[in-house]
């Protein structure tokens, strides 16, 4: 049996890298617009792109331990912990989309001729997109607390010292599972056999 001693320090360990990603992020989006500007389309343009990559990161840590087959290892809260990280890291995705948007509508029409109904037009569009970035930043920041709750709450009980632990006393958060104990042999017992008159 392979001795996972270590493993779920390595587990909590990537969900705070993940999470440190997450964070980074939002301070580069924060940094990027005031309540007078928003940011141009090339930065935005890397922010959705990044953004994209680490919903993307998400999933495959998912995948990864989804297909994982180790009978000595129970992923379920490390998977958990990603799962509820992917809810408010779509949440930010589809809000910064919808100020992605705005972003081009107002590049597309900075030049054109004004009129009131433009001027009404792009301040409608500007104060989407600050709602939108807004939300988007209040989302990252609860994907971030999200996964450094769930890596706070990983329990690394060794194996060893979980199977002594009575069932009652163990952990419920622990990616280790406990070795399944194989039932007690009895002796085998020979039947009596009689040996026959004619060989004695």
């Amino acid at each position: 049996m392979t001795d996972h001693t270590g493993r779920a320090g390595l587990e909590k360990d990537e969900l705070y890298a993940v999470a440190r990603e997450f964070e980074m992020l939002r301070s580069e989006m924060v940094r990027s617009y005031t309540q007078s500007s928003l940011p141009g389309l090339a930065p935005a343009s890397r922010h959705l792109g990044a953004l994209a990559g680490l919903v993307k990161d998400l999933s495959d840590e998912v995948l990864f331990r989804a297909t994982a087959d180790d009978p000595g290892l129970d992923f379920g809260p490390v998977i958990a912990a990603y799962t509820s990280a992917c809810a408010p890291a779509g949440r930010a995705m589809t809000n910064f989309t919808d100020a992605f948007e705005q972003l081009g509508f107002l590049r597309r029409y900075a030049e054109a001729p004004a009129s009131a109904d433009l001027r009404d037009a792009r301040q409608a569009a500007f104060n989407v997109a600050q709602d939108r970035l807004d939300l988007t930043v209040d989302s990252l920041q609860e994907t971030f607390v999200t996964l450094r709750r769930a890596a706070d709450g990983i329990d690394g009980t060794p194996p060893r010292v979980l199977a002594a632990l009575s069932r009652s006393a163990r952990p419920a958060n622990s990616i280790y599972r406990v070795p399944a104990k194989l039932p007690a042999t009895e002796p085998i017992r020979l039947a009596y056999m009689p040996v026959s008159r004619r060989a004695r």
